[in-house]
């Protein structure tokens, strides 16, 4: 877990666990990260702001005023590559069905075992239940042998099933 500081605790460079992402190693350097003097690992270096501003050696003329606008900048492009990431663009989600409009329910624990005798009770095969339904022969043999989940079988054939049966699949 991380700890966060803003350099003013006690301790100084003995610790062994980077204060942003909290991995322990023994290579720690001091950065200057949002404004609070963190030690940090390899991997979090790239944060340090004193890094990125002015360059510190060569003219030394750089004035705060100018600096200022940078850092606000790559905050704000930091800002919004991680709202980005937390986003959770769905384009990029294994194609088949479409979770948001056709989301399976929560399941009864024998949902596979209940299908498959009320379908025999009813005279029918997979293969005509199916085609009653309009749905994948593959897709009602996967609820059959409780593989919805894997088989991405969407809510709307488990609804149909339920009322063309007349079982209840849903654990609501």
């Amino acid at each position: 877990m991380p700890k966060y500081s803003t350099g003013g605790g006690g301790g100084g460079n003995d610790g062994d666990s980077c204060e942003l992402c909290g991995r322990s190693t023994p290579k720690l350097r001091r950065a200057n990260v949002a404004g609070a003097d963190l030690l940090v690992c390899p991997d979090c270096a790239p944060h340090d702001d004193s890094r990125h501003e002015g360059g510190g050696s060569s003219s030394g003329g750089s004035s705060s005023s100018d600096g200022e606008p940078n850092r606000k900048k790559r905050a704000a492009q930091r800002q919004a590559k991680m709202y980005d990431q937390a986003k959770g663009d769905s384009k990029h989600w294994e194609q088949g069905t479409n979770y948001e409009k056709d989301r399976l329910p929560y399941l009864v624990s024998d949902y596979g075992d209940v299908v498959a005798n009320a379908r025999q009770e009813a005279g029918l095969t997979v293969e005509e239940l199916a085609a009653e339904l309009d749905a994948e022969e593959s897709d009602v043999d996967a609820v059959e042998q409780g593989r919805a989940t894997r088989a991405d079988v969407g809510g709307s054939l488990v609804r149909a099933l339920e009322e063309r049966l007349g079982v209840t699949l849903v654990d609501e």
